[in-house]
Order: C-alpha cells, then structure tokens, then sequence
C-alpha cells in the first residue's frame, strides 16, 4: 500500500502547509493523483471528466485504503453547490455528492425531517458513504446506501446520467464504488423528524450476550456493542431507542449483566466522553444522537486504521465466539472493536446484499505492518462464515476471494464496462478487488 505524500518544491509555505490534506483522515495513505481539483462548477467537471484518461472523486478522505485515489486527477465537490432541496410531497431530498451528512442532517432537522440511520461519525459525504455502503446500526436499519432513490452522475464521456429507483440496473448503481462515474447529486428517502433517547451500558457479560444475542441487538432502534474481545464481559453497548417506541428509553439496571453509565462515555477507554453525542436517556433530535461523535468536534481518535467485515445474521454468535478465541492475537493490536447489525438489502456490491447481517468493525492501532500482517489471519478465520469487508476499509483479499461472495458480481463488472469502456474511473483498488486486472 502506498503511503507516499506529494511534494511540490515550487510552492509557498502556505501551500504546503495544505498538502497535509492530501493525505487521507488517518494520515496512513497518501494519494498519488498528480492533481486534487475543486471544479466550481457542473460544467468544468463535465469538461474535466470528458478530457482524462484517469479521473476519480475524493470525499472525504475516510477510506483507509486507496479506494478514492487515482493516476490521473482528483476531484472534490466542495465547490458544487450545496443546495438541499426536500420535495415533501415524494418525501426525499436532493443534495450534491459532497455534501456532508452532519450538515444534511441539520437541515432536515430545522425542517422537521430526518434520514432512517446515520454512520457512526457525522463527518463523511453522502456520495461518498453510499459508494461504499457504509452503515449505522439496527435490526431492521438498512446501510445508508438502501436511502437512495436516485442519483446524478457524469459517466465517462463528460455526460450527465440521472437514475431513479426502479430503473435497470439502478441497483447495481448505486454502490458504485467510484467505478461507474462521478456521483454529482444523490436523491435520499426522508421520513418525518423523530426523537432518540441514548444510552451506555457498561460491562455487559459475555455469556449473556451469546445466549440472547437478538434480544441485546432488539432492545433498541440502534446497538452497538463496543469490546476488546478479551476477558468475560462486553465494555459498553450503546442503545440509541426512539422517543415513542415499544422499546423504553430507560434501561433496566442490570442489562445482561451490565449497568448504565453515569457519565458520558467514549467508546475507546480512557477519553473524554465530551466528543460523543448526547447520553444518559436524555431524549434529543436523531440529527443529535444516531452518530456516535458530534459533528462540532474532530471524530474519533485520528491516529488510527480500520477494517470491517460484514457477516451473515445467521452465523452471528459463531463468528463472535471465533473472535474470542482470536484475542491473544487481535486485542494488543486494537483499540477498540464494534459489534454492529444491518438489515438486508438489493444493492448488487452492497456488503449486506441478500441477508441479515452484523458488522464486525476493528478500529487498529496506527501500526500498518502489524496490522497488514493479521488480515489474512483474520479473513482466513472468518472465511467460513461468508464475510464481507467494507469497501473503504483495510482488508487484504482481492477479486478471487470477493467475486463469490456476491452474487450480483459480475453483472456488475458487465456495468462498469457498459459505462466506462476505456477504465477512465479505474484505479488500483478496482483492478486488485473488483476487475481482477
């Protein structure tokens, strides 16, 4: 993996000191692109996209792999209009591509709307999360991605292409990877406003958890369950339940062994819960609860790596008990995992395609060699149960380990050739895991 940062000696010190944001969040990968451009407008992008023989977006800069870079230009839609415009008659909203979810969601607060789930982090674009099916939690909560009814982008030859919900193959589209085009606008479901009361609950049992692991996952509209995977018990588990629903906001004491916070709380031990969003059962606005950070605040712990491996619902407690046994090899190694679920859904690379699932997320400490070296380890372990790694995340197989996984896998490879015949939106990341080239 390259991890090279771009100089350029002819520049001014003010310049340079923004070079530090062509590195991706995490600071463990360094784009290649020779260019990072702003286009101001749609048509400069169009005339950009139709002369490149190389071209990919950058949002952003939240995948921990080289998914987003490109040999040729990158482009950013910072500079594309934000403009959000809700039609409430169909209930969605329409947003550009770069438009990040906290900034949306505060919006459709002030309106009185709301999105069906957030990520854990406020801070990614639209565009680029439903690229990579990212998700938030919930039994019955798809990915972010299953919001999608339609999306704008400009294909290879500089045109402008707009899809809608039930067009052919719309749903091999949507979690595009960046392969099929650029995403300029995406269309999204809204529903109106709701309210969440969140709780933390401390050192639930382990034991207790595998024994009703669908009751821990139902007590609430959103779970996560946050651990090192070592010792008897679960750190925390995070229950975000909305105002109103059969499941109350208050906990009982004892939750599977485990008791309510009194303080906020961080899901990594040892910082300050002051970053993170509203706790304690104090009902506020999904904006202000469904991610796990705020957006006023910088995410998480930055100096990190992370990956993700998307499991089927059925073989949930088999895989949590392999994970266990993996501690003497995976705890010293992390910072903290997460335990996730995400409903089923149609989108043909979409990790949850098909099937019910639960989501095993491992945030690494910042050592890429060690944590290189365990991948395979891990993805030979949790081969048995049909894993599948998040797109933006570090995870070692490529085309031949992916590619039976998913059903839909080459018809979606049949896509991108219909879209993109001279590879102009190809990189690296496509030809290892996707195009096998």
């Amino acid at each position: 993996m390259h991890q090279t940062l771009l100089r350029y000696p002819d520049r001014d010190e003010t310049t340079m000191d923004q070079l530090v944001t062509e590195r991706n969040w995490a600071g463990n990968y360094g784009y290649q692109a020779p260019e990072i451009a702003h286009p101001g407008s749609l048509e400069e992008l169009q005339e950009r996209v139709a002369r490149a023989s190389k071209i990919r977006p950058l949002g952003s800069r939240h995948s921990f792999n080289d998914i987003a870079d490109s040999s040729g230009p990158l482009v950013v839609l910072d500079r594309l209009g934000p403009e959000i415009s809700v039609d409430v008659r169909k209930m969605t909203v329409t947003v550009s591509g770069g438009t990040h979810y906290g900034k949306l969601a505060s919006e459709l607060e002030r309106l009185g709307f709301a999105l069906h789930n957030l990520a854990s982090l406020p801070h990614i674009t639209v565009a680029g999360a439903v690229a990579t099916a990212t998700h938030g939690s919930g039994d019955t909560n798809g990915n972010l991605a299953t919001a999608v009814s339609g999306l704008e982008m400009i294909t290879a030859d500089g045109n402008i292409l707009t899809v809608r919900r039930g067009d052919v193959d719309f749903d091999g589209m949507v979690v595009g990877l960046g392969a099929l085009g650029i995403v300029t606008r995406v269309t999204l479901d809204i529903e109106p406003s709701f309210r969440i009361g969140q709780q933390v609950i401390e050192s639930l049992d382990w034991e207790q958890v595998l024994e009703d692991f669908d009751q821990v996952t139902s007590a609430a509209y959103s779970v996560s369950l946050f651990t090192d995977w070592s010792g008897g018990t679960v750190g925390q588990a995070w229950l975000k339940s909305r105002v109103g629903d059969p499941v109350a906001t208050d906990v009982p004491s004892a939750f599977f062994g485990g008791t309510p916070a009194v303080a906020a709380m961080h899901p990594l031990p040892g910082v300050s819960g002051r970053n993170c969003t509203q706790q304690l059962g104090i009902p506020g606005p999904w904006s202000d609860r469904l991610a796990h950070f705020r957006l006023e605040f910088t995410p998480s712990k930055g100096d990190e790596l992370q990956s993700e491996y998307l499991i089927p619902r059925e073989h949930a407690v088999g895989a949590l008990r392999t994970m266990r046994k993996l501690a003497d090899v995976v705890t010293p190694l992390l910072l903290v995992s997460e335990i996730r679920t995400i409903a089923a859904d149609k989108l043909w690379l979409s990790p949850n395609y098909g099937r019910d699932g639960i989501g095993l997320h491992f945030t690494w400490r910042q050592d890429l060699p060690a944590v290189q070296l365990i991948l395979p380890l891990l993805e030979a372990e949790l081969a048995p149960f049909a894993a599948r790694p998040h797109w933006g995340k570090l995870f070692d197989g490529g085309r031949a380990s992916l590619a039976p996984l998913y059903p839909r896998f080459d018809d979606f490879t049949a896509l991108a050739d219909r879209l993109d015949p001279t590879g102009k939106f190809r990189n690296s990341f496509l030809s290892r895991a996707v195009f096998g080239n």
